[in-house]
């Protein structure tokens, strides 16, 4: 059987026999083994690579995101199942509103992966709306006016956003007609890559323009990132952990597979400069707003916005080192982020507070937790010895090379980025405990997987995967 189908096959059944299963117990289990069988089969693509066909395309670039979206969706699972059921303990979520919980977060893995498994424009650009359409409704699980607000905040921008998308879909496909005829072919990404460079340079470019604006909304690109922080806050935490750790890489995915058409046409404008652009004021706008913060969770969505800007922009800059840094950081920064909102889960549980002034001592009341949380925040911060400060290192040395001026932004907007959560972790972590803390049955396995494997790729990156980042690094040109 082509492993693709059970990569896609299992979610989408688990989402659907959900449905029926009003046992929260039994569900949060359920979702465990469906999300871990989901993994198993993602790695039998390592020895067990389909052949391309006009709807599945698995090549060196998408095989390890499939990897690394079905290993956070496991290991979110497994946080998902005591922490959700601990909100229902103290009365913050009614059972009846999780019935389709579940069912919900299985749809929203089947859709990413259909994103990064499919050979078609079209099935990725309704995939990924799929994903906006299961997400609204886990982001507005409270029911509180909070949560209804920043659900549909995130449904019209991002509508907004995927319309873009769609219309600069449209433009390719028409970009492609004249040379490729109607049908299929036209709207399939490996038949596109060997004949992109006889399309019209001037649709081309408006496309991607289009589908730039569109999926950086997705992306959480500035100035289009208004979404992410209400998301973020108001949204269940386990949300906020695949929302971060991978819907972020999955529509920058997709921007990055139309950057290689247009390389692939010499008249065509040069992508490199749009995503540089964007990619550097979403690093300096959100390393300021950092400071400002209130919330822990809109905390860590802001830092979100700031490394998706770090990765747009050595992706933008392009070439062999910046394309590894690219690939490496956003590795990166899905295990590290997913981790930090792992610990800041538990810690709102614990504190019975987001609020950021309301959270301190950790380290002492909370040992483990807070010293999980320090970690977390110190890998993302870009500190050695964790694998962040290498792919961030390898950014600033490969554009120091080529644009000084550039480099020199970036370092200021990772210093900055620096200072405010370096603010923030001295507070929330050390100091005297605020006191009135609520139990809570915490699941630390998760956690420390992800900051083991963050701490491991930062002293030592297997041969293996260094050659296998270095060939996505030229396919991306």
């Amino acid at each position: 059987m082509n492993p693709v189908f059970l990569i896609v096959g299992i979610p989408a059944a688990a989402a659907l026999i959900f449905s029926f299963v009003s046992s929260y117990r039994i569900a949060a289990h359920a979702n465990v083994l469906a999300s871990a069988l989901t993994f198993a089969a993602s790695l039998v693509l390592f020895g067990d690579r389909p052949a391309t066909s006009a709807f599945i395309l698995i090549d060196d670039f998408n095989i390890y995101l499939i990897a690394l979206t079905a290993f956070v969706a496991f290991t979110t699972s497994l946080f998902s199942a005591r922490y959700i059921l601990h909100e229902v303990e103290i009365g913050r979520l009614q059972s009846g509103n999780l019935r389709f919980y579940h069912a919900m977060y299985q749809a929203f893995i089947f859709t990413m992966l259909m994103v990064l498994t499919t050979n078609n424009l079209g099935i990725m650009w309704v995939s990924l709306e799929g994903a906006t359409l299961t997400t609204v409704l886990m982001v507005g699980l409270y029911r509180t006016a909070e949560a209804l607000e920043a659900a549909w905040k995130y449904f019209i921008l991002c509508g907004v956003g995927i319309a873009l998308a769609l219309f600069g879909t449209i433009l390719m496909y028409l970009a492609a007609q004249p040379v490729m005829g109607e049908g299929l072919p036209a709207m399939t990404w490996s038949a596109l890559l060997g004949r992109v460079g006889d399309f019209s340079p001037a649709i081309l470019n408006l496309a991607f323009v289009f589908l730039l604006v569109g999926y950086g909304t997705k992306v959480g690109l500035a100035p289009l990132h208004a979404w992410l922080p209400d998301a973020h806050a108001e949204g269940p935490t386990p949300i906020s952990a695949v929302l971060s750790g991978l819907l972020l890489n999955v529509a920058l995915y997709i921007v990055l597979r139309f950057k290689m058409l247009l390389t692939a046409n010499a008249a065509a404008l040069a992508p490199g400069p749009l995503m540089v652009t964007m990619g550097l004021a979403s690093l300096l706008l959100a390393s300021v707003m950092l400071y400002r913060r209130r919330d822990i969770k809109r905390l860590f969505a802001y830092s979100s916005i700031e490394h998706m800007g770090i990765i747009t922009f050595a992706f933008g800059m392009g070439g062999p080192l910046a394309n590894f840094a690219g690939l490496l950081h956003m590795t990166m920064h899905s295990l590290t982020k997913s981790a930090i909102f792992f610990a800041v889960g538990h810690v709102s549980q614990v504190k019975g507070t987001q609020k950021i002034a309301d959270i301190t001592g950790l380290t002492s009341s909370q040992p483990l937790l807070g010293w999980a949380l320090v970690i977390g925040v110190v890998a993302i911060a870009g500190l050695p010895p964790f694998g962040v400060f290498m792919s961030e290192f390898l950014v600033l040395t490969s554009t120091f090379g080529r644009q000084p001026v550039l480099a020199l932004l970036v370092l200021a907007g990772l210093l900055i980025g620096f200072g405010a959560l370096i603010r923030h972790i001295q507070h929330l972590a050390f100091g005297t405990g605020a006191g009135g803390e609520r139990a809570s049955s915490v699941a630390l396995l998760p956690l420390f997987v992800h900051l083991g494997l963050v701490l491991t790729a930062g002293l030592y990156l297997p041969g293996p995967l260094v050659t296998w980042f270095q060939n996505v690094a030229r396919l991306l040109g």
